[in-house]
């Protein structure tokens, strides 16, 4: 079964709670959203393989550490995802950015894919899948199951705020995909959105409706 690590760090929670406020525009969401991005990578990437690697500083030679093994890849779920990806690359300058694009149909709920462009190496890379909201899980198992088709088989989910239905169906259909989460809310409602949630994560980046 996949873990759920939900990261629960002060200035993360304390960022998270501006961002749920409807009266945040635009600008300042997507700033806190790359924020948040930025700190939550710090913990999906706390596990990585290190090695020795001899330097020379300006006082003498020295052993030190490197991060060793698989290169890393970020790919966003369009459009919402994107918002996430400014504060990875900032903590990880040289990981390659791939593009999912999914949307929900409105009258069923479920995902409808219009794109997909990975990198050619992907296969060898910890892929980590970014999207802010994780309401019933469809973009995200779908998203998920486009990867692993391309041999993709090292893959991290990064998502702002879980519902537990989307958590549960991820579990169930990718159970060895870890869940990483800065918030797991209360539950859906009748038309999917996350409760309480923070609105559409596209709208309040883009500043569309």
């Amino acid at each position: 079964m996949s873990q759920l690590h939900v990261i629960n760090h002060p200035m993360i929670q304390h960022k998270l709670t501006i961002m749920r406020k409807k009266e945040t525009g635009s600008k300042d969401f997507r700033e806190l959203l790359k924020e948040i991005a930025l700190l939550m990578g710090y913990e999906l990437t706390r596990d990585l393989p290190l090695e020795d690697l001899e330097i020379e500083t300006p006082i003498c030679k020295t052993v030190a550490k490197r991060i060793s093994g698989r290169k890393l890849a970020i790919v966003p779920i369009l459009r919402a995802g994107m918002g996430m990806v400014e504060g990875l690359q900032t903590l990880v300058p040289v990981a390659k950015v791939g593009h999912i694009g999914l949307y929900r149909d409105e009258e069923t709920h479920n995902p409808v894919v219009y794109f997909c462009k990975l990198p050619e190496d992907i296969q060898d890379r910890l892929v980590i899948v970014t999207d802010p909201m994780l309401a019933t899980g469809g973009s995200a198992c779908d998203a998920l199951s486009m990867l692993k088709e391309r041999g993709c088989n090292n893959i991290r989910l990064m998502c702002l705020v879980g519902a537990p239905e989307g958590i549960e169906r991820v579990q169930r259909e990718h159970p060895d995909v870890d869940i990483y989460l800065a918030a797991v809310d209360e539950k859906l409602n009748q038309n999917a959105y996350i409760v309480p949630g923070l609105g559409d994560a596209g709208d309040r980046i883009f500043g569309t409706k």
